[in-house]
């Protein structure tokens, strides 16, 4: 699967860049997350790379008739809807487990957002493991992982400046959805 994943990003002159991180245990991170095409790019890079992740998605997308295919595409469901103790959920799940890569995107839509969501941040402090910082930047057709991750501080002013950094100048395949890097002035956690 790896060879055929391979051959379609480069036959649509797709290449990545940076390196797969060694740690057992992290969050991944997909910015920007800006148009539908960015879950396939996901998928096909995952499997390339041999990746073994899970991802979270909208509740909706695990229903009839797609709902094994992304079951089986190692998808997490997540209801959107009410507050579900999902940070702590998945922080236990991240303390239990030898291994876990999770890709969340902080957008947490592919609709235009004014703001990122700061669930993956409290996820990967409360589990104690690093943010690995993936992209699209379409305009030079690249995905690719930030060879430096980040451990969250719980100096949310100082881990922004660093992501910030990273996305800088990282284009979206749908550049007008893109939402602004920083959290809500409350910096709410869903406990």
């Amino acid at each position: 699967m790896s060879y055929f994943a391979a051959f379609v990003l480069k036959m649509f002159g797709w290449t990545f860049e940076g390196e797969v991180p060694s740690e057992k245990k992290y969050v991944l991170i997909a910015a920007p997350h800006t148009s539908n095409w960015d879950f396939i790019l996901m998928i096909l890079y995952t499997l390339m790379l041999r990746m073994k992740v899970n991802w979270m998605g909208k509740d909706s997308l695990f229903r009839a008739p797609f709902g094994l295919f992304f079951r089986a595409l190692r998808g997490i469901p997540i209801d959107r809807t009410k507050r579900n103790r999902v940070v702590s959920n998945i922080a236990h799940e991240y303390r239990t487990r030898d291994r876990l890569v999770l890709i969340i995107t902080p957008e947490g839509t592919r609709g235009k957002t004014r703001i990122w969501k700061s669930g993956f941040y409290h996820i990967a402090r409360d589990a104690g493991v690093p943010v690995a910082l993936g992209y699209v930047d379409a305009p030079r057709r690249v995905v690719g992982i930030h060879p430096e991750l980040l451990v969250p501080s719980g100096d949310r002013e100082a881990d922004l400046a660093m992501i910030r950094s990273v996305y800088e100048g990282k284009v979206g395949l749908r550049a007008e959805n893109t939402g602004e890097i920083r959290f809500s002035d409350t910096f709410a956690r869903n406990p």
